[in-house]
């Protein structure tokens, strides 16, 4: 044995072992410092370089940041801040700025001398954009100098110089992704806009310009009511149960609470919190005394005020938050995040002084304006007593024990295969398509559940009236994860969650309200890549013996560009049921031949703007949707 251990060991030694320099482990291991190297990472550098920007506005040294997507696929990043600063760095013996630019964790935000609130803890983000540009040029100015270094691949190709005079401080910065790591170097300016338009309204009095000259578009985003204007501006497809927004605001001991909340006469929670402006999508230490806040304050209000009867139980969290919008805005000194994605705040100090600020403060609130509160309680107590209703509901779904078939619904046509993982379960629209689909499946590891006619608008509806709903039940049956606060991942029955309607206006209706109906109540599905949208053709289109599948005018006016329009026949396809179970299954369901595109959740606060225009009560924010976005329609349905 141990001649064995000796003859394996041989061929591994201190040469083996290796060391990555500089920037090269992060080249090496992109998604480590960025999340991903598809569109969502890539996005993510535009970031990392505007929360540069953002901490000087925080410092109070910047007020204007211009970001401007280039023609040839670059993006500028440019602020009137101090500048970086380039003076020679007593360590390094190199420009500080190069340092900056090459060097993971060197930065101006560790020893809070110059920054009292900073975003970039890890002081990694510039570098790393550095690292994974196929070239980086930044320009600083400073001392009435333009300083000038250009980068390829995170390395620098001359020294700092100076290359003009200046009037004015700041710092601009143009970087090209380097298609070596990036699945696609694409910009998106919605993406973009919406998580601009985040951070202008975090960082009231900032102005953010946005310019795409691909397009020749400008965007300009400024508001002086802060997060205050981004409540007002979350709810304008709702309607508000009370006018004002209530507003918090407090700094205890170095660290600034700000609070906007206001319900609205919905259904659903949207708490979104930050710190130092970054987005704690998985909330943390400043949420959960928010939270513990706001329940405690309505509680003590209700019973002070004898909106609670005695024989009454108190309030839930549930039942505080239903229709709540509100934005949470800590800004901190030395901040403790989760990771360099910085999706949860750690500090555990937050939690008290949170939770302190917003009782206090909400409290003095509904005591100065009782309506107000009178109402918010009002609504508190429907959202109890619905709760109660559909607890019971939820009874009849909840999986208590380990799934039997016996439980699952009659219509679920089950596939063979156990294992989550390999199984796929298709939602079809109607019945007819649902035979065809059965035929057409590999029942294997593809599943199939008809769906007969529009699911509800979840949108539209508390919980208890959702899990009454006889196609919503089949489904969370089917799925075996619950929904809501029940609902556990590890119990999913299939790993590939394929809606599969037809493609025409109704079709398109009922794949919304089931993408609402997710992101309302199972929102992991899609934020783990687990819904699909299966995407039928439009046309077949046949020539003699050549024939193919067309999902869009676009494809089939090339195949008529390529073999001729003469003798051409071409068949349109309205519904799935028009197609047989061969078609079917080569478009549609064999993995080999077929086209499905997964549903991602890039961003919280855009999604849920969407869904509400889309889906709510509001008909002018959906008309004015509609008018923006007529032009981008692919596929029209007359």
């Amino acid at each position: 044995m141990s001649k064995k251990i000796e003859q394996q060991n041989m061929g591994y030694n201190a040469e083996q072992i290796q060391v990555l320099e500089g920037l090269e482990a992060v080249r090496k291991r992109p998604s480590m410092y960025i999340g991903s190297t598809c569109v969502r990472g890539l996005h993510h550098l535009v970031y990392e370089v505007v929360d540069n920007s953002i901490d000087e506005a925080l410092a109070g040294f910047c007020d204007l940041v211009k970001v401007t997507l280039q023609t040839d696929g670059s993006v500028t990043v440019e602020d009137n801040g101090t500048g970086i600063p380039v003076d020679i760095h007593p360590k390094e013996k190199v420009s500080a700025l190069q340092v900056v630019m090459t060097k993971l964790h060197a930065g101006g935000k560790f020893g809070g001398e110059h920054y009292r609130v900073s975003g970039g803890l890890h002081g990694v983000g510039v570098s790393v954009v550095n690292a994974l540009s196929a070239w980086l040029e930044v320009e600083v100015k400073r001392d009435h100098k333009i300083y000038f270094q250009r980068y390829e691949k995170g390395k620098p190709q001359n020294e700092v110089k100076t290359i003009g005079r200046a009037d004015s401080t700041g710092t601009k910065v143009t970087f090209q992704p380097d298609p070596e790591i990036f699945e696609s170097c694409e910009f998106s300016l919605e993406t973009l806009s919406h998580r601009l338009r985040e951070m202008a309204f975090l960082n009231r009095g900032l102005t953010i310009e946005l310019e795409d000259k691909r397009v020749e578009k400008q965007i300009s985003f400024h508001y002086e009511g802060g997060i205050i204007s981004f409540v007002e501006h979350l709810n304008k497809t709702k309607t508000p149960i009370y006018k004002e927004v209530i507003y918090i605001q407090k700094e205890v001991d170095d660290n600034l609470i700000e609070v906007a909340m206001q319900h609205n006469d919905g259904y659903v929670e949207n708490v979104y919190t930050f710190a130092n402006n970054i987005n704690t999508q998985e909330g943390g230490t400043h949420l959960s005394g928010f939270r513990s806040a706001l329940t405690r304050s309505l509680n003590d209000y209700a019973r002070k005020n004898n909106l609670l009867k005695e024989n009454e139980s108190n309030l839930s969290g549930d039942d505080v938050r239903e229709g709540l919008t509100a934005i949470l805005s800590v800004k901190l000194r030395f901040p403790q995040f989760e990771g360099q994605t910085k999706t949860k705040l750690g500090n555990s100090e937050m939690k008290g002084v949170v939770e302190s600020v917003v009782y206090e403060g909400l409290s003095d609130f509904m005591e100065e304006n009782p309506p107000v509160g009178r109402r918010i309680i009002d609504k508190c107590i429907l959202a109890s007593r619905a709760r109660d209703a559909a607890r019971k509901a939820r009874e009849l779904t909840r999986r208590k024990n380990a799934l039997e078939i016996s439980s699952l619904p009659g219509k679920l046509a089950d596939c063979t295969f156990k294992e989550p993982e390999l199984s796929e379960l298709y939602l079809v629209e109607g019945d007819s398509a649902g035979g065809s689909a059965k035929q057409a499946r590999d029942r294997r590891f593809q599943a199939i559940l008809p769906l007969r006619g529009k699911i509800l608008n979840v949108e539209k509806a508390r919980l208890d009236r959702i899990l009454n709903n006889e196609e919503i039940k089949a489904m969370i049956t089917a799925l075996g994860s619950g929904i809501g606060e029940d609902f556990d991942l590890s119990k999913l029955r299939y790993h590939k969650v394929i809606t599969m309607t037809d493609a025409d206006v109704d079709g398109a209706h009922i794949r919304t309200l089931l993408l609402t109906f997710f992101y309302r109540y199972m929102t992991p599905l899609i934020e783990k890549g687990h819904v699909y949208i299966g995407m039928p053709p439009l046309f077949l289109a046949k020539k003699g013996k050549k024939q193919q599948y067309c999902y869009s005018e676009h494809e089939l006016e090339e195949f008529l560009e390529t073999n001729g329009r003469q003798g051409v026949a071409i068949q349109r396809y309205k519904g799935l049921g028009e197609m047989n179970a061969e078609q079917l299954s080569d478009t549609t369901m064999n993995p080999e031949t077929r086209t499905i595109l997964r549903v991602t959740l890039e961003d919280a606060v855009a999604a849920d703007e969407i869904f509400s225009t889309l889906m709510g009560d509001k008909v002018e924010p959906r008309r004015e949707f509609i008018q923006a976005h007529a032009r981008e329609v692919i596929n029209l349905d007359i």
